[in-house]
């Protein structure tokens, strides 16, 4: 679904690529999160998955496609394959909820008829049945972040990338959010998830791709935020002074120190001997 063929990506010539020989492959229906720290490399994954950016070298491909082979007046539909949600929502204030996920559906040319029957059916995955008049400020924070959800799926994407969606939200809203996006991915919808919340992480259990200075660290299944697996089987070498390597140091064996047996109380050997003289005298 969304694969990466050593891809880099660099901003500034001076400075380091924001993605460096990137090979990773995402599968149609999985659940991936993406960690690391603040510039490891997150956002800029996701906005070569949309075309926002090109790769610097490598190819990118999205449901089978090399996204450097579309052309830009064919970006929109692969756009309309991949719903976003964002950290800040990004409602229009002025419109309902239901108006606002109808206009995902309207930007593409859907029949009034197809979007009166498709809302509310996805504002009820979401868990916002009958708030569809609603205007976005009042709702709560998570409510938002909701019908945010719900425009992004309303049109059925394979894909959907979510860039830090709980990062406004309290924990008990932030797993609310977190198990509308597990069902969608239940329903066959690829999700993509960049985040630095360690919680969702370990609780969700999902695979996790961990990024640090642009490059792939990390990429286990059903995995924690921070990795439970030991580095193992790696010996550290030593350089001399003329650089070359150094076989490994290795202790000598331990030696038990030798069993020595406890010494003859010399003072008692001589009282007996001088007893045994004394009665050969009497």
């Amino acid at each position: 679904m969304i694969r990466f063929e050593n891809v880099t990506k660099v901003y500034d010539q001076k400075a380091q690529p924001a993605l460096d020989s990137i090979n990773l492959e995402i599968d149609r229906g999985e659940f991936a999160f993406l960690v690391g720290a603040s510039g490891s490399g997150k956002s800029t994954f996701l906005r070569l998955v949309l075309k926002e950016d090109r790769a610097s070298s490598g190819a990118v491909y999205v449901a089978g496609q090399n996204v450097a082979n579309i052309s830009s007046w064919r970006v929109p539909r692969l756009r309309r394959g991949i719903g976003v949600v964002f950290q800040d929502f990004r409602l229009l204030p002025q419109k309902t909820v239901f108006a606002n996920v109808a206009f995902a559906m309207q930007v593409i040319g859907k029949s009034r008829s197809v979007i009166r029957d498709t809302v509310p059916e996805v504002l009820k995955t979401v868990g916002l049945e009958g708030k569809e008049n609603r205007l976005p400020h009042e709702l709560s924070g998570g409510e938002q972040q909701r019908v945010a959800i719900a425009r992004a799926v309303v049109n059925k994407p394979g894909i959907l990338l979510a860039d830090e969606p709980t990062g406004n939200l309290d924990p008990t809203t932030s797993m609310g959010i977190m198990g509308v996006l597990d069902k969608i991915n239940q329903n066959g919808t690829t999700v993509v998830m960049a985040t630095h919340d360690d919680d969702i992480v370990n609780e969700m259990r999902k695979r996790v791709v961990e990024l640090q200075n642009g490059v792939v660290i990390r990429d286990e299944a059903r995995a924690l935020y921070t990795s439970m697996i030991p580095v193992v089987g790696q010996s550290r070498r030593l350089r001399d002074a003329s650089g070359r390597d150094e076989p490994p140091t290795v202790a000598p064996p331990a030696v038990a120190p030798p069993v020595v047996p406890p010494r003859a109380d010399r003072r008692a050997g001589s009282r007996a001997e001088l007893r045994t003289a004394e009665e050969g005298q009497a």
